[in-house]
């Protein structure tokens, strides 16, 4: 046990020390009405991209997917349709940008916020098929903006008795550990609660978002 809160301690006091990567990314939105600036990163998933944007204290997440409906991997300036975020890449919402011929493909969005540590708790909002949508543009500089806003559907999540007592110090620390890799690095480390220990609360809400800008380097 001693050995396992020596490890503990030193994991804390690496996040202490370390500070986030650092990149020329921006983004800058109002989630209900409360400014969120963080340094986005990006990951490509086949022909997909995700923007994951986090910060610390308390942990948050806000993720953004990009992918265009005829499977090429570049992504277009014009307007993307945000879809269902449990859903995103179905053929009826496909369709339905296509077919709209407006949009350039679609998107969706997701924010995850720690509501009690260590991640015993959380806030998650999630895009749904409101008719919403994701400007995109390209500077000369290299990067990719984008302008957004829209209502996610809010959930709570607590964490289940059982992963807490079973899991034990083990637990603890892999959260921690995941703590440390999310602030020094900017990507999010394993803080979605779904299918992670975590039970859904019946209490439902909303997310607002708005004025959402974020500008993303792309070479």
């Amino acid at each position: 046990m001693k050995t396992s809160i020596l490890c503990l301690l030193l994991v804390v006091s690496l996040a202490s020390a370390q500070a986030q990567i650092a990149n020329d990314n921006t983004l800058s939105v109002q989630i209900d009405g409360k400014e969120y600036k963080t340094q986005p990163r990006r990951i490509r998933i086949g022909t997909y991209w995700w923007v994951t944007a986090n910060a610390n204290k308390p942990d948050k997440s806000l993720r953004i997917w990009l992918g265009s409906y005829d499977g090429k991997d570049i992504i277009e300036p014009g307007s993307y349709l945000v879809v269902d975020a449990d859903n995103p890449d179905t053929k009826a919402n496909r369709k339905l940008a296509s077919d709209l011929a407006r949009y350039k493909g679609i998107a969706a969005i997701k924010y995850v916020e720690e509501t009690k540590e260590p991640r015993m708790e959380y806030h998650v909002g999630k895009s749904v098929n409101n008719d919403e949508t994701i400007a995109i543009k390209k500077g000369a500089d290299g990067f990719l903006e984008a302008t957004f806003s829209g209502t996610l559907v809010g959930s709570y999540w607590k964490e289940k008795a059982s992963a807490t007592v079973f899991g034990g110090m083990g637990r603890l620390m892999s959260k921690v550990e995941d703590k440390v890799v999310t602030k020094t690095t900017g990507y999010d480390s394993d803080i979605d609660p779904e299918g992670n220990g975590y039970k859904k609360q019946s209490m439902t809400d909303k997310i607002v978002l708005s004025n959402g800008v974020f500008r993303l380097k792309m070479n």
